[in-house]
């Protein structure tokens, strides 16, 4: 490594979602993403302007593609090694929700859409069940 380069080299690096490590995580974020998508799907049905249903997928990509982000925030992120031992089935459920990500993305169905949402509710559910969730959860259930 040359002189400079190494002068420049952090001298200390910190991994985390956010530029702050701000311990802020909740599912919440990945499901409104998920509402959107099917929201839109809805209204590219409802429409026949094709100006408006184009905007529709547009946007709906655009959201399914933060839905992936979320998660894998989520995942790779929050849950620790004890989590996948408290729940087995934990990394199963993150990839058939990205995967149901990546499927809304490019379908106009709204069932896909809702389906993404139902893994959703279901990591959702997990997470709350967490001990770290009551410390860096922003939308508890009621």
């Amino acid at each position: 490594m040359r002189l400079f380069e190494k002068i420049l080299a952090p001298r200390h690096e910190a991994l985390a979602h956010c530029d702050l490590f701000c311990g802020v995580y909740d599912p919440a974020q990945a499901k409104i993403e998920a509402v959107s998508c099917l929201k839109a799907a809805q209204k590219y049905h409802g429409s026949d302007d094709e100006v408006f249903r184009a905007r529709c997928i547009s946007v709906k990509e655009e959201r399914a593609e933060l839905v992936k982000h979320h998660l894998s925030v989520l995942w790779t992120d929050f849950f620790k090694p004890h989590h996948v031992e408290q729940f087995p089935g934990l990394h199963d459920l993150f990839w058939r929700a990205i995967k149901a990500a990546s499927d809304a993305k490019k379908s106009m169905d709204p069932a896909v859409s809702q389906g993404m949402i139902d893994l959703i509710d279901e990591i959702s559910g997990v997470f709350w069940q967490t001990e770290e969730s009551k410390a860096t959860g922003v939308y508890p259930p009621s």
